[in-house]
């Protein structure tokens, strides 16, 4: 117990120093008095503290450089291993094939639309020119049409029919559904375009290339280069309309084409994700 009260007076001794070699002593050995105790400033662990923060907190940058690449690994910047939750499961990777399919299918209306909206315009010139090789109705000498009604010639009968059916093409309004349809395919396309190509990277952590993704590359830029001819064709350019014409038909082609590549990843998709 004495012994015990003894131990708890005695001053708190810094440790010892190892002793240097004479010849690394400084030259000047004068210390001032606010400098009589080195050893116990400069082991005081609150001072130590307070310079160590400051410290860090005037180095910002260095510790930044630092730690970024531990926020930065290449293998946790990878899109699998479940990072990305449902945005890796089966249920996200169906609805590029689902869409995709469903634009398929929208791509032939869309086609149909514009042919039929080609036919108003190319029927009108065939009329004209029908209309050219119509032999002027005879009359009588003062003036008068004949009494009886000349039975119609078969150029007439013609031009009464596509008169007929081009009145019936223009209640259809193919212009204004053609233009609608193909403004909703290239925007729902060239979305659903970007988005299969990043989710076969959150499910894998990489792209494949190959015939699909090179077939859908090609059809994401015919949407694109079709649309721009729009306003030349709008000015009555035959040769725009042609191209659009042209380019279209290479996109359906090649839709076509991707199509078994597509079923393929699919299959592969089955095999590889899980629900949802």
């Amino acid at each position: 117990m004495a012994a015990t009260l003894s131990l708890l007076k005695l001053p708190n001794l810094p440790p010892k120093q190892p002793q240097s070699h004479p010849k690394l002593l400084p030259i000047s050995l004068k210390t001032s008095k606010s400098q009589k105790h080195p050893c116990r400033d400069s082991f005081d662990p609150q001072r130590l503290l307070s310079e160590a923060v400051l410290h860090l907190k005037s180095a910002p940058l260095p510790l930044t450089a630092l730690t970024l690449p531990f926020f930065l690994d290449s293998e946790d910047a990878l899109a699998v291993g479940g990072e990305l939750g449902i945005l890796e499961g089966r249920s996200f990777a169906l609805i590029h094939p689902i869409v995709m399919s469903g634009l398929f299918i929208y791509t032939l209306y869309a086609g149909y639309l514009g042919l039929q909206w080609r036919r108003v315009r190319t029927i009108q010139e065939e009329i004209n020119e029908l209309k050219k090789q119509v032999k002027p109705v005879a009359v009588t000498p003062d003036g008068n049409p004949p009494a009886e009604p000349p039975t119609l010639s078969p150029v007439e009968a013609k031009i009464q029919q596509l008169t007929e059916e081009r009145k019936e093409l223009i209640k259809g309004s193919y212009r204004d559904k053609h233009y609608n349809t193909g403004s909703i395919l290239l925007g729902f396309g060239v979305f659903e375009a970007v988005y299969g190509g990043l989710n076969t990277w959150f499910r894998t952590g990489k792209l494949f290339p190959g015939p699909h993704l090179f077939a859908g590359t090609a059809i994401t830029v015919l949407w694109a280069a079709a649309a721009a001819l729009v306003p030349q064709m709008q000015k009555g350019s035959e040769t725009a309309r042609n191209l659009h014409v042209a380019l279209n038909t290479l996109n359906v082609i090649l839709f076509i084409w991707q199509i078994p590549t597509g079923i393929d990843i699919v299959f592969r998709v089955f095999e590889s994700t899980n629900w949802p």
